[in-house]
């Protein structure tokens, strides 16, 4: 027998949640944007109000106002998004342990061993979209099929505030018109391959020979053929609330192009020093540390360097990731200024495992800066991060003023969910 699954996607989380607490804008266009003294200015989230007057999503500000003038402007709330996604969560396990997250305001539902006790799947789905409404006081849609991927596609089908269900007789009618664009996995350039190919529609996709797309796309081309014609047996995955850290970074937009490797190192100690810290505090260390740039033209490029001894020293961090930053960029001739920098540390480990040492490495040097960078952390948490800093941070106050714990992560954390 079929599984039920529910696909369950919060309409316009960020702009719904944030207006929660100012509730005089809830027929207004509004739309979250970053601090724009900072040059964080670009649009993260906005309401179907300002989005159907052309507002769009990592626009800047002006482009957003030049379109729509009267557009209400407000800060991201990470907490307010929290607290709700955590609420909504709760309202899920009301019906099955069997939920798994797919970022901050989407979740599926596995709820085919309820459905004796709370009815068939549409009511299940139609009284979840009646408690968040009255419970939470946002709108959701759902849809629901036999399989996640088409349970996905039916929470996106129609919105806001609906139920969408897609079953084995009726797939073919409903989905198979629409675009590849509609497909969750299906980016631009996948897009563009096909389009070269004749096939326009998921339909298209599903009736093609799946040897030629995958020879075209490689195993995701395979995929997106299984997804179109109905073929997806993965699981829900159930992680609620446990979720395992994965990685651990910071981003931060500079307040003005750094335009030399001083520039860089300064920006990308502060990144360092904090991504060390919250290691250490987690108890982890890192195999790998991925750097991210993007240019004054919103180009981004990034690279990553395993280490051979895993770390979660700031100065370790440090180090590699400049070393990654002179290798991607040193070559770049034209030397475009950069705007923005983020240090990620990957594969992370339990610090009590993760020191399978070289015969080379110097344990006992290790065991000295780890206690030191410890000592400034409980400085930091006891006096304020500004008690105790590097001296080569004075050389530039303007590039080292930022504090990445306290500042918004919004667009670097919250959105890290990307339709590939």
């Amino acid at each position: 027998m079929d599984p039920t699954i529910l696909h369950v996607d919060m309409n316009n989380f960020f702009a719904t949640v944030s207006c929660l607490s100012h509730p005089e804008l809830k027929r207004l266009p509004v739309a979250i944007c970053g601090d724009i003294e900072k040059r964080h200015g670009i649009i993260l989230a906005k309401n179907d109000l300002a989005k159907l007057r052309g507002v769009r999503t990592a626009s800047t500000i002006g482009e957003a106002r030049m379109l729509c003038p009267d557009l209400h402007l407000l800060p991201p709330d990470n907490d307010s998004y929290l607290q709700i996604s955590h609420a909504a969560q709760k309202i899920y396990l009301d019906y099955t342990d069997r939920v798994e997250s797919f970022g901050i305001d989407e979740c599926w539902l596995d709820v085919s061993g309820s459905l004796k006790l709370f009815g068939d799947k549409r009511r299940i789905a139609d009284e979840i979209r009646c408690r968040m409404k009255r419970e939470l006081g946002i709108t959701v849609s759902v849809g629901v099929s036999f399989n996640k991927y088409f349970a996905k596609m039916g929470s996106d089908y129609q919105k806001p505030d609906a139920t969408t269900v897609i079953t084995r007789e009726n797939f073919r009618n409903l989905l198979w018109p629409l675009p590849i664009r509609d497909m969750l996995y299906a980016g631009p350039a996948t897009q563009k391959t096909l389009h070269l190919c004749g096939i326009e529609t998921i339909g298209q996709l599903a009736c093609a020979n799946p040897t030629q797309i995958t020879t075209l796309l490689g195993k995701n081309g395979f995929s997106l053929w299984q997804y179109a014609n109905g073929i997806d047996t993965s699981p829900v995955i159930c992680n609620p609330f446990d979720i395992v850290t994965k990685s651990i970074g910071n981003g931060t937009t500079a307040p003005r192009d750094l335009i030399s490797d001083e520039d860089v190192y300064i920006t990308m100690r502060v990144l360092a020093e904090n991504v060390g810290a919250r290691l250490r505090t987690e108890h982890l260390c890192c195999r790998t540390v991925h750097i991210e740039l993007r240019d004054k033209n919103l180009s981004n490029s990034g690279r990553q360097s395993t280490l051979t001894v895993p770390t979660n020293l700031s100065e370790d961090i440090l180090q590699t990731a400049f070393i990654l930053y002179k290798d991607l960029y040193g070559q770049n001739i034209r030397k475009i200024p950069i705007r923005s920098i983020s240090i990620r540390a990957l594969q992370l480990e339990n610090a009590d495992h993760a020191q399978q040492l070289t015969v080379e490495y110097d344990m006992q040097r290790h065991i000295q800066k780890e206690s030191l960078e410890r000592t400034i952390d409980g400085l930091r948490e006891r006096f304020g991060n500004d008690s105790i800093r590097h001296a080569h941070l004075f050389t530039d106050p303007l590039l080292s003023s930022f504090h990445p714990k306290a500042e918004h992560t919004f667009s670097f954390n919250i959105f890290q969910k990307q339709h590939i």
